[in-house]
């Protein structure tokens, strides 16, 4: 400025060249075009004191040109800055900010390529989370043993580090994998900076070059700026998905609590229901129906010898099964589309009970089918318990009854009426039997197969007797042979069941009890321990044994079939049979006896063996037949 000031007119000739610096300040002329004035000045051959005045005013105009530009690019930086503030402020989604973050690093350092690394806990390494401007795609995948490369020094140290040659610098470990990533990305220069968290280094945000370049205090410490945000970032997504997984489980657990309460009441509510079916002297249909509606099924329940007491179930066979492992396990099990429970009184099985058309059945629908369970177990307890005791003041009566039928019937009849028991009524007289060591367990049996029915049952003599109320279904034999297979059951042991006739009454009860132990008997001298018949069906013996004689029965029993066929036909099966008996089987002597020929006689004898079967000509069945005919001849008279 001395100089300026010892020239009178300092700016007459210098003013051009100073409107002409300041034309370059306003539109941003590069550094060169502020020097070409002072030349320009020279050329013309301006004085000295003018060339002092410009060079000076050119150097005042670079510093004010710098100035300007760094105003600049602190503004673009400011500026960017913000901007990441504002997208990690604003944004929700992580991979959009990470992504933000390394392109504003490129174009703010102006360089080639940026991109983040982050650590892999799991892995124990470091992974690119994220690039930009890269090409090569071995180098986006690149994952980094913790320690290695420029990006392992900065994690280490949580220091900044620059390097003009990455290849040639020798400050952190290289690897053959990170060279060779870096080799097919084309880098030179890289700049790699800490992420930091609460001290903590949390992934590395690199800059890089694909020529030599030397990054300057400024570039490292934006590029750190840039950092902090990540961190930020990554921070905030962390915490917010931490909040949401939280807000989950909460929300899940909510959830589970208003589900469990909800079962819990319903729960209640479904024991107070049946829990007042059961003191109301609800029966086994009503508890099944009340649990249909509960679960919204179909609920069938049988008894521990498979007979249906509600509902419908599968075949006893079906579900022998799934009652054993329900059994087993203590809990309901399914069965293809239905549910299975098994009844229990401790270890002692009482039944099943079946829920259908349910295939998927929840936890607390499964434990409101198995306190049903429960339920049906205590009614059938209770039941039982009652009728036990009904059938011992019952027992009493039967005991009575066999023992002195004559002594006061009128007075049996009435204490029969009091009882519930209607002696004026048809009943049928069962006698079942077993080894004398069995007896109490037969007389359980009998009081369980009677169970739920109006028959009553008492031990009397070596036998337990059975009466039950004729039900016009079915003939003592079927009575008997059933009651011999569920009693066996029921017992464990064989038993042998013989059936009197259906009587009215106490002495003709009394009667057809000791025609019923006649049977029982002889079906164990004619080896046929386990089984159950009535005199009817033991052919002649019935006829010796039983009370009634009924001869006309066992002819017809016996020669029924012949009988019909001479009765359709017009032939005389029934007397050549007679002949041929009367004959001792001979065919000679029965066709002169019959006054036909021989092959008559063999024809019908055929046609009898197609009507009676091929073991008619046995010698007990033979017996039978030859008694049979005796019998039918003196009814002919």
């Amino acid at each position: 400025m001395a100089r300026t000031m010892d020239d009178p007119h300092p700016h007459s000739s210098a003013a051009p060249a100073l409107r002409r610096l300041l034309d370059l300040l306003a539109s941003g002329a590069a550094t060169e075009d502020f020097a070409e004035v002072l030349a320009e000045a020279r050329r013309q051959g301006a004085p000295a004191a003018v060339l002092a005045e410009i060079d000076d005013a050119t150097w005042l105009a670079l510093r004010v040109h710098r100035t300007m530009r760094q105003h600049r690019r602190r503004e673009a930086e400011l500026t960017a800055l913000f901007d990441t503030a504002g997208d990690l402020a604003a944004s929700r989604d992580l991979d959009a900010v990470l992504q933000a973050i390394v392109r504003r690093a490129r174009m703010l350092l102006g360089t080639d390529t940026a991109y983040l690394t982050l650590p892999d806990q799991a892995a124990g390494d470091t992974y690119m989370r994220v690039t930009d401007g890269s090409v090569s795609v071995l180098f986006q995948t690149l994952r980094l043993s913790l320690g290695d490369g420029l990006g392992g020094l900065v994690a280490q140290t949580a220091r900044p580090y620059a390097t003009p040659d990455y290849r040639t610098d020798e400050r952190f470990h290289h690897t053959g994998k990170i060279d060779a990533g870096v080799l097919d990305e084309g880098l030179v220069a890289i700049i790699g900076v800490p992420l930091l968290l609460g001290g903590q280094v949390i992934g590395v945000l690199f800059a890089a070059d694909r020529s030599p370049r030397a990054f300057s205090p400024d570039e490292v410490a934006l590029l750190c700026t840039l950092a902090a945000h990540a961190a930020i970032a990554l921070d905030t997504a962390k915490a917010l998905a931490d909040t949401r997984a939280a807000l989950a489980e909460l929300n899940t657990a909510n959830e589970v609590i208003q589900a469990h309460s909800a079962a819990v009441q319903r729960a209640e509510r479904a024991h107070d229901r049946l829990t007042d079916l059961v003191l109301r002297g609800a029966e086994v249909p009503d508890v099944a129906a009340a649990v249909a509606a509960l679960l919204g099924g179909e609920v069938g329940v049988r008894d521990a010898e498979g007979l249906v007491l509600a509902g419908r179930t599968p075949g006893a066979d079906g579900l022998s099964d799934a009652v054993a492992a329900s059994r087993a396990e203590g809990r309901a099990v399914r069965a293809g589309d239905s549910w299975v429970c098994a009844v229990l009184a401790g270890q002692e099985p009482l039944g099943s009970i079946v829920l259908h058309d349910r295939p998927d059945l929840d936890d607390a629908d499964r434990r409101l089918f198995e306190r049903a369970g429960v339920v049906t177990a205590l009614l059938l307890l209770l039941r039982r318990s009652v009728a036990e005791t009904e059938n011992r003041v019952r027992g009493e009566l039967l005991a009575d009854l066999l023992s002195s039928p004559d002594r006061d019937p009128a007075g049996l009849t009435a204490r029969g009426r009091r009882l519930g028991v209607d002696l004026g009524r048809p009943h049928l007289v069962l006698v079942a039997m077993v080894p004398t060591a069995e007896r109490a367990r037969l007389a359980g049996a009998a009081s369980r197969y009677l169970f739920g029915s109006r028959g009553i049952s008492a031990e009397h003599g070596e036998a337990v007797v059975l009466l039950l109320p004729e039900d016009g279904g079915s003939t003592p034999g079927d009575a008997a042979e059933l009651a011999a297979d569920r009693l066996a059951r029921l017992a464990g042991v064989p038993v042998t069941v013989g059936a009197g006739r259906v009587a009215t009454g106490p002495v003709a009860l009394a009667a057809a009890y000791t025609e019923g132990l006649r049977c029982v008997r002889a079906l164990g001298v004619l080896g046929r321990e386990g089984d159950g018949a009535s005199a009817a069906d033991l052919g002649f013996l019935g006829v010796l044994l039983g009370d009634g004689h009924d001869v006309a029965a066992f002819v017809g029993a016996t020669l029924g079939p012949l009988l019909d066929y001479d009765t359709r036909r017009g032939t005389e099966l029934v007397r050549t049979l007679r002949a041929y008996f009367d004959c001792g089987g001979s065919l000679t002597r029965a066709k002169d006896e019959l006054h036909v020929h021989v092959n008559t006689v063999v024809q019908r004898l055929d046609r009898v063996e197609i009507l009676l079967g091929h073991d008619w000509n046995h010698p007990e069945r033979s017996l039978e037949l030859q008694l049979a005919l005796r019998l039918q001849l003196l009814a002919d008279g």
